[in-house]
């Protein structure tokens, strides 16, 4: 390899110049030339936006794929300026591996017919979650790192140079004071022993020699000046672009949000079809699988207390009162005249100790297990329990339903 090293040299002089000239300005022994307050504001200012951008960046970057293993794949692709190929969501392969299991369990039973459907449904938010992924890495990821590996670099470019620039012009600053000192003390007292150069004619003067020199040095101060304002104006006028981007950093932000309300509401309607299409598809064989129990997170005044004994970790639900009301069709059922159906009934385990409030009623014992079947025109928050020879109503948020 081919080394210049006069180059080599010069860069190396020059380091160890820079070196001297921040450590005299870390202590106080040399000028420092200060840049002007609305500079300095528009330098915070851009600092605090690059920092707090990039911390966006890579939160939303985990936000949106959380694998660290495949960020770092996306990285490459990106950098390699290749095609990404199309990576199933974990909602979809969630999906897949539901229906290859219907496959084994049987499609027509009904466990796997339900696994069939819901993983339907999982594939269905998956490509909904990768729309959203594609979309927030368009309008907002993309802004984002163009900021970071464009702009920002621009800026910092600039501001080196500035800062080289500075230091430049306090060099000149030095070496003029110490011209113009010198010049002072040989003209009050020339010593030619001192103040010439070897070979220099014998006859020149020590002022003299110092005249041009401080000359030289207001000259240098001169073009540095020139170019360090330069290089100020420049810098001011990419930093006070930075306003610009937190305008299109809040377009870009809306945009995320709208995403979001758009993922967020195409799921909910996605289960919600679920939801409809296993309650239907069920009702025949257990018609409060799937339903919602409103009643589950109130209870109404008056209603019967209960013993109720929760696991560890665990509490038992809330309830209303076990009272039907006047044009509930429980209130014609007797209990005693209450035939199990010949198909239908399954077992239950009991989550929580519950007392019944009437004879209707069948008391549970936490982890015990019984039999439950529901009949026509019963509460879909209740079915009947037995155990032995008892039987009675159960309230169905204290069971763990069983195949």
């Amino acid at each position: 390899m081919d080394f210049n090293v006069k180059k080599l040299a010069s860069d190396a002089g020059l380091f160890f110049t820079r070196a001297v000239q921040y450590t005299e300005e870390k202590l106080g022994q040399a000028e420092k030339t200060e840049l002007d307050a609305h500079l300095e504001n528009l330098i915070a200012k851009a600092d605090c936006t690059k920092n707090w951008t990039e911390k966006i960046f890579r939160q939303t970057e985990i936000l949106l794929q959380p694998n660290p293993s495949a960020r770092i794949e996306e990285f490459l692709y990106e950098k390699l300026d290749k095609k990404m190929p199309i990576r199933i969501t974990n909602a979809e392969l969630l999906g897949q591996y539901m229906q290859d299991a219907a496959k084994e369990f049987g499609p027509s039973t009904p466990y796997g017919s339900t696994l069939i459907t819901v993983g339907e449904y999982q594939k269905r938010i998956g490509a909904v979650e990768r729309e959203f992924i594609q979309a927030s890495a368009l309008g907002f990821l993309n802004p984002l790192r163009n900021f970071l590996e464009g702009d920002w670099r621009t800026i910092s470019k600039e501001r080196r140079l500035l800062e080289n620039f500075r230091l430049d012009l306090d060099s000149c600053k030095a070496r003029l004071k110490k011209a113009k000192q010198a010049e002072a003390k040989a003209a009050a007292a020339p010593d030619f022993q001192e103040t010439r150069p070897r070979n220099y004619v014998l006859s020149a003067s020590a002022s003299a020699l110092w005249s041009e020199e401080v000359e030289k040095a207001e000259q240098e101060l001169r073009v540095a000046q020139t170019d360090f304002d330069r290089q100020s104006e420049v810098t001011r006028l990419l930093l006070e672009g930075i306003s610009s981007t937190h305008v299109n950093h809040l377009r870009c932000l809306h945009e995320f949000v709208q995403a979001q309300v758009a993922y967020f509401a195409q799921c909910a309607v996605h289960m919600q079809d679920l939801q409809k299409e296993l309650s239907s598809a069920n009702d025949d064989t257990f018609p409060n699988a799937f339903v919602g129990n409103p009643s589950m997170s109130t209870i109404v005044p008056g209603s019967s207390p209960q013993s109720t004994t929760a696991p560890p970790g665990g509490s038992p639900p809330s309830r209303t009162s076990a009272s039907p009301g006047p044009l509930d069709p429980v209130v014609t059922l007797k209990i005693g005249e209450v035939k199990p159906p010949a198909t239908g009934t399954r077992k239950a385990k009991v989550l929580y100790d519950y007392d019944a409030a009437d004879t209707s009623e069948l008391s549970l014992l936490a982890d015990e297990l019984i039999t439950v079947y529901t009949v026509p025109g019963m509460d879909p928050d209740w079915l009947i329990g037995e155990r032995g020879n008892q039987k009675g109503k159960v309230p169905v948020t204290y069971l763990e339903l069983l195949s």
